[in-house]
């Protein structure tokens, strides 16, 4: 036990000394201005990274929504070919026709494809698309909430049918917002340059 405790305190002593180490003053050299072509080196790796990170999110939402949209195709095609068959369709069977039904789903599939449009469009006005995405999803949430109220027992398990496409939109603005964001920091980066020769 002693052996153990020992070697507790010189680890700890050690790794006390290691830290010290990170924490030391600063030299001169750390305070020299950076050259204008290691600037531009630097800018050009941060906007390169921006890119990636970039098409990387984007191509992850954009996946997860088509996989939604492909579900709710499928969906509408079950409820068109064996009607009432799936339970979150059966709970609606004396409240909506198929036709209600199955139009509310499409809405929802319009609304993943523009929110998906929205993200992979490299336009000025991408955002427009996801913005535009929110009013059939407005429309298709009502929908489905003036119905579901209408049931003698309201389902919480499938509340994802009116929130679904909503939060799809949301989420996604909210991305494509943070993203902007770190744009915008790389370009004000940019501006701040300055011209420096290292002699």
């Amino acid at each position: 036990m002693e052996k153990l405790s020992r070697k507790w305190r010189k680890s700890g002593r050690s790794s006390q000394f290691d830290d010290d180490d990170n924490f030391s003053l600063p030299t001169r050299d750390d305070f020299r201005p950076i050259d204008s072509q290691e600037q531009e080196q630097l800018i050009r790796s941060f906007e390169k990274n921006l890119a990636q990170q970039s098409l990387l999110w984007k191509s992850v939402f954009a996946g997860l929504l088509l996989c939604y949209a492909a579900f709710l195709i499928f969906s509408i095609f079950q409820q068109a070919y064996y009607p009432w068959e799936l339970r979150y369709h059966a709970y609606f069977m004396y409240e909506v026709d198929s036709w209600g039904i199955m139009s509310a789903e499409w809405a929802a599939v319009v609304v993943c494809f523009m929110v998906i449009t929205g993200l992979l469009h490299n336009s000025k006005h991408h955002r427009r698309w996801i913005w535009y995405s929110c009013f059939p999803g407005i429309l298709s949430a009502v929908f489905w909430l003036h119905h579901m109220l209408r049931l003698a027992k309201f389902r919480w398990d499938i509340l994802w049918l009116p929130f679904g496409p909503l939060s799809a939109s949301s989420i996604c603005l909210y991305v494509d917002h943070v993203l902007n964001e770190s744009s915008e920091e790389v370009r004000k980066l940019r501006e701040y340059m300055y011209a420096y020769k290292a002699s």
